[in-house]
């Protein structure tokens, strides 16, 4: 299976304490995105044209550490930015393996051939290597010729040095089902212990606005693409609650509390795609963020998103509701012949609003003057405090 056992014990064991102890919102997954620089530039991102002095913070190892204290979820996506360029990525990865979470290190490759030595396999860690379909898709989809031979290295020597890899599949408008099955085909031959994938969500900064998909689009090719593996042994690091609802199969609303992000500039409402704002700590963002005002049907940039990050929490929730369903959907796979569940009207939604010149603006004097922003419960790392902020850890890792 593409989840250990054990994780998928630990994990269900902790929802399973939420739902008993009566906490409405909780997070399945800390996404940690510990700097925003990276060393590709794919048009679908929407996250790399900050100015230099703010792709040049970093969050500290403190500061991840103190992230995963606050939020207290059992697994830790760190993402980017690439993450291989953060030179406390090594210690950050070590700290929170030592706390048994388990940890996903998103990258696209191009590095982890060199920084393979720093790390270790553990049943905790898993590197999380991007692909965007097979060699022609892919750097198509990052915008440079050869990344997708490279990370296929990659994902092999990693693999020869005992370490769990899963891949980070995002589909875009114009994929092919057939080639997106044979591409599923090929990473499954290579040896990866899971499919992470999910359609692109379109990043209101994104170079590329034309190539994401709407819901409707996104429904027909999962289901067809479902349709082809039927019979195969595809292994998802996904609930297969989230694949079914992917295929248009499951009327659900998206959980953004489920995977709260934190980076530089804060917690980030109200979750990872979003940048509606940011709250000091985790408490404000749980406490003080108008979550009914996001969502499909509730908000305009929420209109045509089905991202793992807003649904993934919803379909685990549902799993603990009805564990029969999730039970027959692992069994004989997401629903591909009957009819769709009906779409979520967008009549009452409001209107896009966008904030992100004066956030930039925001950021910028605070680096400016110096300003440190607000923290959270702190924690020692060997006996001792490490580097205490953003502007600190940025100075150490350059």
């Amino acid at each position: 299976m593409a989840v250990p056992l054990m994780q998928a014990v630990r994990v269900g064991r902790y929802v399973v304490k939420q739902h008993l102890t009566g906490r409405k919102r909780y997070p399945l997954v800390l996404m940690l995105e510990p700097l925003f620089r990276c060393n590709l530039a794919c048009a679908g991102c929407g996250k790399i044209d900050y100015p230099a002095q703010i792709l040049n913070q970093r969050l500290s190892l403190q500061e991840c550490l103190d992230a995963d204290t606050e939020a207290g979820a059992p697994v830790i996506a760190i993402a980017g930015g690439e993450p291989l360029l953060h030179k406390e990525m090594p210690q950050i990865v070590k700290g929170l393996i030592g706390r048994k979470k388990y940890v996903y290190l998103c990258t696209n490759g191009l590095l982890l051939e060199k920084k393979l030595d720093d790390y270790e396999p553990s049943p905790f860690f898993s590197w999380d290597v991007h692909l965007d379909g097979d060699q022609v898709m892919h750097d198509s989809s990052v915008c440079q010729d050869g990344v997708y031979d490279r990370a296929v290295a990659a994902i092999r020597l990693a693999k020869s040095r005992g370490f769990r890899v899963s891949i980070n599949c995002t589909v875009f408008d114009g994929a092919v089902p057939e080639r997106l099955a044979a591409f599923f085909d090929e990473v499954m031959a290579l040896g990866v212990d899971g499919i992470m994938t999910a359609p692109g969500y379109a990043y209101e900064r994104a170079p590329d606005q034309e190539h994401f998909l709407n819901r409707q689009k996104t429904k027909q090719l999962f289901r067809d693409v479902f349709r082809l593996g039927k019979g195969k042994k595809w292994r998802f690091t996904q609930s297969p609650l989230f694949l079914n609802f992917l295929a248009g199969n499951e009327n659900y609303h998206c959980t953004p509390w489920g995977k709260p992000l934190r980076t530089v500039f804060g917690w980030q409402r109200p979750c990872y795609l979003l940048g509606e704002g940011y709250a000091k700590t985790f408490k404000e963002l749980m406490d003080d963020t108008a979550w009914e005002q996001y969502g499909t049907g509730a908000y305009e940039k929420c209109a045509d998103c089905m991202v793992h990050s807003g649904y993934e929490s919803t379909a685990v929730m549902d799993a603990v509701a009805r564990p029969w369903h999730i039970a027959k959907v692992a069994l004989f796979g997401p629903e591909t012949e009957k009819p769709m569940v009906p779409e979520i009207s967008l009549a009452n939604q409001r209107p896009a609003e966008y904030g992100y010149e004066a956030q930039v603006q925001q950021q910028m004097e605070r680096i400016s003057t110096g300003a440190k922003p607000a923290r959270g419960p702190r924690v020692r790392v060997n006996g001792r405090p490490a580097a205490n902020t953003v502007s600190e850890a940025a100075d150490a890792a350059d």
